[in-house]
């Protein structure tokens, strides 16, 4: 009869570490994405598969597992020519392009992805992404090391409202700001019975998504500009959102505050939430009730809805910084463009055009320029 080994008597293998690439979108995004810091969890198999369906390309995923468990997910498709061998992580460039990593991936995880990344592409292509991004930083430690070249473009400055510090405080919004408020909504009713609603979740119907594109398609977005830029239009980035939320996980995190007057749509204010963090994405109003400000109504309701939920930060991206500033959003991170480059004779190619790269960003505001300087996004 054969003696059973005893548990002190096996050897515990040492974990393996190794970067697999896979045809098209991993299913495996969403484990990853589940165990990657909160603001990052919204980078699920669905934002990306919205993102192909929306703007093209086809995509690869590098994976990096960890004793069999993944812990980065990087989904990537090539532009430019051919033998270049360029690649970029494909999105939505707001809240930012970039990738789900688990917080349990370390320092060796990160090795596994750039040479990884090594052995398919000459230069990978990571943004917009906030300065201090949780996936971004450690790639960028990782290459470095390896001798890789990291070239950044500024895009511009991000805008961030502290409510957590403001539901402490109890100064906001100030009285002044309420009693304004309060007179605006009185008359705005002359124009017919006022209704504030909030979607989340299974209100994602295309008939909500109709209304944001209605108010879009009557807004300034159309009157002054090609309107691609608009969210939920058809010549905007409309098929991305509505494909978004047919993930329900993604469904539950976009919410959104609409105001209807007299059964018209008539503003709106879309958000994304992951955990305590809220990113705005957009906000917009039919100028045929402007003189009230149904806008900045409909924004003060909605950030005191969440205020009184618990959410704790407002991004609020770039761009508009004045009436940002006039609700307490104070200066955050860059927000920069990036591009990572195989060493070799890929580096030394990046290296002469670095100036190229470098000037087709913004420039950075200063107290001299700033009021010179274009919104980026």
């Amino acid at each position: 009869m054969t003696k059973p080994m005893l548990l002190a008597e096996f050897t515990r293998l040492p974990p393996i570490t190794r970067a697999s690439v896979f045809d098209g979108l991993s299913g495996a995004i969403d484990l990853v994405a589940e165990a990657a810091p909160e603001p990052h969890r919204f980078l699920r198999y669905q934002w990306f598969a919205a993102a192909l369906t929306a703007y093209g390309g086809e995509a690869r995923t590098l994976l990096v597992e960890h004793d069999a468990d993944p812990v980065i997910a990087l989904p990537m498709i090539r532009f430019g020519p051919g033998p270049a061998r360029l690649a970029a992580v494909p999105g939505s460039y707001w809240p930012f392009r970039s990738f789900p990593a688990s917080e349990a991936a370390g320092e060796g995880a990160f090795n596994a992805l750039v040479d990884g990344l090594g052995r398919e592409i000459n230069a990978l292509r990571v943004g917009p992404v906030c300065d201090g991004d949780a996936a971004l930083e450690p790639l960028l430690a990782a290459a470095r090391a390896k001798g890789w070249l990291t070239l950044d473009r500024f895009v511009a400055d991000s805008w961030l409202l502290d409510l957590a510090a403001a539901r402490i405080r109890g100064e906001w919004p100030r009285n002044s700001t309420l009693r304004k408020n309060r007179f605006h909504e009185k008359h705005l009713a002359e124009q017919g019975t006022l209704d504030w609603q909030f979607l989340n979740g299974a209100d994602w119907t295309e008939e909500t998504f109709d209304a944001l594109a209605a108010i879009e398609g009557k807004s300034w977005i159309a009157a002054r500009t090609d309107g691609s830029d608009a969210k939920f239009t058809a010549t905007g980035h409309g098929a991305f959102w509505r494909m978004a939320a047919q993930d329900p996980v993604l469904a539950k995190m976009m919410s959104a505050a609409l105001l209807e007057v007299d059964g018209v749509p008539a503003a709106f204010s879309f958000d994304l939430a992951t955990g305590d963090l809220t990113y705005a994405i957009a906000n917009s109003y039919d100028p045929a009730f402007a003189g009230h400000s149904p806008g900045k109504l409909l924004t003060y309701r909605n950030l005191m809805r969440a205020m009184a939920m618990g959410v704790g930060r407002v991004d609020w991206g770039a761009g508009d910084s004045g009436y940002k500033e006039e609700m307490g959003a104070y200066q955050g991170p860059a927000i920069r463009d990036w591009l990572l480059v195989r060493p070799g004779l890929p580096a030394m190619l990046g290296r002469v055009l670095r100036h190229i790269w470098e000037r087709s960003g913004q420039r950075p505001a200063s107290p001299v320029i700033d009021a010179l300087a274009e919104p980026a996004i």
